[in-house]
């Protein structure tokens, strides 16, 4: 990626650290949407320290505490406010390991408390009539059964579905190989159901839409790859035809996958590995979906609630 300065373009001393922070990350195998919004955010933090005649290095972290509440001022959400701040945390801890400065101003920065809103969750009868319901009948409709149905088997992110090629399944043991986030694999298993819709795709449905010994495993009417945006527009279609509003997007799909392992009594830390967290916090917002329905069921049964 090459980070994109807009008018006011920052000194070249910014520029090149920005390009030298974009490189580091490319070694780190940090994902492409986290590169671009690191570069976006730091561009704008160059141009602010330009117009103030401040280099890279000569930054401290009450210029940081001014930069990040001139960012608050402005309008700038919790969550990108938050962002923001890892994004200079970043880009000094760069600086401070290639012995551009000795220590790293931005660690002293408060990260902004963002609003923990609980994750859209479809119950096990909404998902039955999510996935029951798409035909079986036209290449696009077993291509659709087969990815939902794997997206809610194992617990994928759009990304990763996307990405998956024809050797990523493996039938006898159950199970798909992912390319997670950072270029982390795992083994996920797979359902029966997912087994038998992806089977009926591969035999009925794939070779009408392949050209060019395409490897990719879901394929557009084109042939093509689908794109994250595809696997979107097309879950909205059915959960729309479904009944359930055309507001389901993807993420539900793992989401619903990671509450109801835990509902069924799956430990926390195998639900981390199947979903391919680094960290167990992430994890343990599903106690949190769980906590939120009991204390819902306790609210309408009990009597003395």
């Amino acid at each position: 990626m090459t980070t994109t300065l807009s008018p006011g373009a920052p000194a070249e001393s910014w520029a090149g650290a920005l390009r030298e922070f974009d490189a580091d990350l490319g070694l780190r195998a940090a994902a492409e949407k986290t590169r671009r919004a690191y570069g976006s955010d730091l561009a704008r933090f160059a141009r602010w320290c330009t117009a103030r005649s401040l280099e890279p290095a000569a930054v401290d972290t009450r210029m940081l505490r001014r930069y990040a509440a001139s960012l608050s001022q402005g309008g700038l959400s919790p969550s990108s406010l938050a962002r923001n701040v890892a994004s200079l945390r970043a880009f000094y801890r760069m600086l401070r390991e290639h012995g551009v400065i000795a220590s790293n101003p931005a660690e002293l920065l408060t990260l902004p408390k963002r609003p923990r809103s609980l994750p859209h969750v479809l119950r096990p009868d909404e998902l039955a009539q999510l996935l029951d319901r798409i035909p079986l009948t036209t290449p696009l409709e077993l291509r659709d059964r087969a990815m939902l149905e794997l997206a809610y088997a194992s617990g994928l992110r759009a990304e990763e579905l996307v990405t998956l090629t024809v050797d990523s399944v493996d039938f006898d043991a159950e199970q798909v190989r992912i390319e997670g986030k950072g270029s982390k694999t795992r083994l996920v298993p797979v359902g029966e159901p997912a087994l038998r819709a992806l089977t009926r795709y591969l035999e009925r449905a794939r070779p009408a839409l392949v050209h060019d010994q395409q490897r990719a495993l879901l394929l557009s009417k084109s042939g093509r790859p689908l794109s994250t945006s595809d696997v979107r527009r097309r879950l909205r279609i059915w959960s729309t035809r479904a009944g359930l509003g055309g507001a389901v997007h993807p993420h539900a799909l793992r989401h619903s996958f990671a509450t109801h392992l835990l509902n069924g009594g799956a430990d926390l830390r195998a639900i981390q590995e199947l979903l391919g967290h680094s960290s167990i916090s992430t994890t343990q917002v599903y106690t949190q979906v769980e906590s939120a329905r009991l204390r819902r069921a306790y609210a309408s049964s009990h009597p003395r609630a």
